[in-house]
C-alpha cells in the first residue's frame, strides 16, 4: 500500500528547493540592483520610476538602505526555508514528533517575527525619505494573519514537545 503524505511531502520538498533559489537569486539581483544604483545613480534611479533631482539624494540614499535590508533578509529566509527542507524529511521518515523539529519550529517562529519587524523597518525607512516631491509608496503595515502566524508556531513547538515526550514515554513502557 502506497503512502498518501509521500507525494504531496515530495512536492512540497521541491517547491521549498525552487523558492531557496528564487531567494538567492533575489537576493543577487538586489545586491546587483544596489551596485547598478552606486555606479549609476541617475540611469538606475529613472528606471526605478524617480526623477534624478537634488532634493532626491535623501530619498536615492533610502532606497538604497531598504536594497540593504533587503539583502539582510536573505539569510532570513534561507535559515527558515532550511528548517521546513529539515521538518519535511522527517515527517517523511515517519518521526516528526522529535525534540529537534520543536527546537525548528521554535527557530522558525523567532526567524517569522525578525522578518515582520524587517517589514517594519523598511516602512519606517520608506516612511523617513518619502515626501511629496519624491514619494515612496511602500505597502507596510500590522498584518493580523503575520501575527497569527507566528504565535501558531510558537504553539506548534510547544505541540512537538509534548509529542515527543509523549513517544519517549510510551517507548519506554513498552
Amino acid at each position: 500500500m502506497s503512502n498518501p503524505l509521500r507525494d504531496p511531502l515530495a512536492l512540497f520538498s521541491r517547491v521549498l528547493r525552487v523558492l531557496i533559489k528564487l531567494n538567492l537569486l533575489f537576493g543577487a539581483l538586489i545586491m546587483a540592483l544596489l551596485i547598478a544604483s552606486l555606479v549609476a545613480e541617475a540611469p538606475v534611479m529613472r528606471a526605478l520610476g524617480v526623477r534624478p533631482a537634488e532634493f532626491n539624494a535623501r530619498l536615492f540614499f533610502g532606497m538604497r538602505v531598504i536594497m540593504v535590508i533587503g539583502i539582510c533578509t536573505v539569510p532570513v529566509v534561507q535559515f527558515v526555508s532550511q528548517r521546513l527542507l529539515m521538518i519535511v524529511a522527517t515527517v517523511s521518515t515517519g518521526n516528526p514528533f522529535i525534540v529537534v523539529n520543536a527546537a525548528r519550529l521554535r527557530a522558525i517562529a523567532w526567524a517569522l517575527l525578525a522578518l515582520d519587524l524587517i517589514h517594519f523597518a523598511v516602512g519606517a525607512v520608506g516612511s523617513s525619505v518619502s515626501s511629496a516631491a519624491g514619494p515612496l509608496h511602500l505597502s507596510w503595515g500590522f498584518s493580523m494573519t503575520r501575527c497569527i502566524a507566528v504565535l501558531l508556531l510558537f504553539v506548534l513547538a510547544r505541540v512537538f514537545e509534548e509529542g515527543a515526550r509523549m513517544r519517549e514515554e510510551l517507548e519506554g513502557t513498552v
